[in-house]
C-alpha cells in the first residue's frame, strides 16, 4: 500500500481543518493510500506522529514562534520518514513563513527547506489540469530578481522541469517554454536586453521554446502548445497559475528522491476555525501525490 506523510501545517491556520476534511472525503478514501498524519495534538485531528501539543497562550509573538516551530518540525519529520523509506512521499498543509522563521527554521518555504534536508537541488512547480508553471527563482524580493535570474538558475529549472515531467507526469518528450523577463522581451533593447543575451541562449542550449513574452506564453500553454512554462520570477508564474486554476492547482517540489505536493494556497488565518475552508486543493494535492508515487513504482518495477 502507498504510504504518505501528511503534515498539519501552521496550527493557527486552516491546515488542521482541511486535513480533517480531506481525510473524510470519499475521493481520498477511493485512492487506497495510507495517510500518516504528522503534527501536534490539540488541533482536532488524530495524529500518528506526535511532535508536541498546540495550546495557544494568547501572546501573539509566543504563539507565532510556537506555531512555526511545530510546523517546521512536522516538515522535517515527514521528510525524514520519506528519506528512510517509511513513507513514499509527503503532502504538506500550508506554512506561515514568518512563523517558520520565528520558530527557528530560517527558510522561505517548503521548497527551500526540503532541498536542504534532502541535500539536492529542487524546482518549484505549480500544476493543474490546465497549466503547469515552474519558477526559476522563488521567494525573493523583486529587487533581487535581476541578479538571481542567471544562466545557472535557468538551466537548473530546465533540467528539473524536464526530469519531473518525464518521471512524475509520464510525458516522454516534454515541450517546455521559457517566459521572458522584460515587457515584450525588451522590445529591441528599449526595456532591457536580458531576454536576448541571457534567456535566449539558455533556451537554445536546453531545448526550450522561446523565450516568449509573459502576456502570451501562458495562454499558449493553456491551449495545449506546451507541457510547462518556466517563469523567471515568482509572481509572474504564480499569477498565471492562480488565475487559471485557483483552488485546484497543486504545488509540486521536483528533484526530491520522494514525492512532495501541497495545496496552492496559504494558511488563510482570517477564516481559520470558522469551518468554511475548502479542502479541494489539498484533495487535489493528495490525489496527485498518489498518482506520482504509483508512476514511480511502475517505472521502478
Amino acid at each position: 500500500m502507498i504510504r504518505i506523510a501528511l503534515t498539519l501545517g501552521d496550527p493557527r491556520g486552516i491546515g488542521p481543518e482541511i486535513v480533517s476534511k480531506a481525510l473524510s472525503d470519499p475521493r481520498i478514501a477511493a485512492l487506497g493510500a495510507f495517510w500518516h498524519v504528522v503534527g501536534p495534538t490539540g488541533c482536532g485531528v488524530v495524529v500518528d506522529d506526535v511532535l508536541g501539543h498546540w495550546a495557544p497562550s494568547g501572546d501573539d509573538a509566543t504563539d507565532e514562534a510556537a506555531a512555526g516551530r511545530l510546523a517546521g518540525l512536522a516538515v522535517a519529520r515527514a521528510a525524514q520518514l520519506a528519506l528512510d523509506g517509511t513513507v513514499h512521499g509527503m503532502v504538506t498543509a500550508p506554512l506561515d513563513k514568518a512563523a517558520l522563521l520565528a520558530g527557528g527554521f530560517d527558510f522561505p518555504g517548503h521548497t527551500e527547506m526540503l532541498a536542504e534536508i534532502a541535500g539536492v537541488p529542487t524546482t518549484m512547480m505549480l500544476a493543474s489540469d490546465r497549466l503547469r508553471v515552474v519558477l526559476a527563482t522563488t521567494h525573493i524580493p523583486l529587487r533581487d530578481v535581476p541578479a538571481a535570474v542567471t544562466a545557472t538558475a535557468l538551466r537548473q529549472a530546465a533540467h528539473g522541469t524536464r526530469q519531473g515531467l518525464m518521471r512524475d507526469f509520464g510525458i516522454a518528450a516534454p515541450r517546455i517554454a521559457l517566459c521572458g523577463l522584460n515587457p515584450h522581451l525588451g522590445d529591441g533593447g528599449r526595456f532591457g536586453r536580458e531576454d536576448e543575451t541571457l534567456l535566449a541562449p539558455v533556451a537554445q542550449d536546453e531545448g526550450l521554446a522561446g523565450p516568449f513574452p509573459a502576456d502570451t506564453v501562458f495562454v499558449r500553454a493553456m491551449r495545449g502548445e506546451f507541457d510547462a512554462v518556466i517563469a523567471p520570477y515568482h509572481d509572474v508564474g504564480m499569477t498565471a497559475i492562480k488565475v487559471a486554476s485557483f483552488g485546484s492547482a497543486v504545488n509540486v517540489t521536483l528533484g526530491l528522491p520522494f514525492v512532495r505536493t501541497s495545496p496552492d494556497h496559504g494558511t488563510a488565518r482570517d477564516i481559520a476555525g470558522l469551518g468554511v475552508a475548502s479542502a479541494d486543493s489539498l484533495v487535489q494535492a493528495m490525489a496527485m501525490a498518489v498518482d506520482m508515487i504509483r508512476r514511480r513504482m511502475e517505472v521502478a518495477g
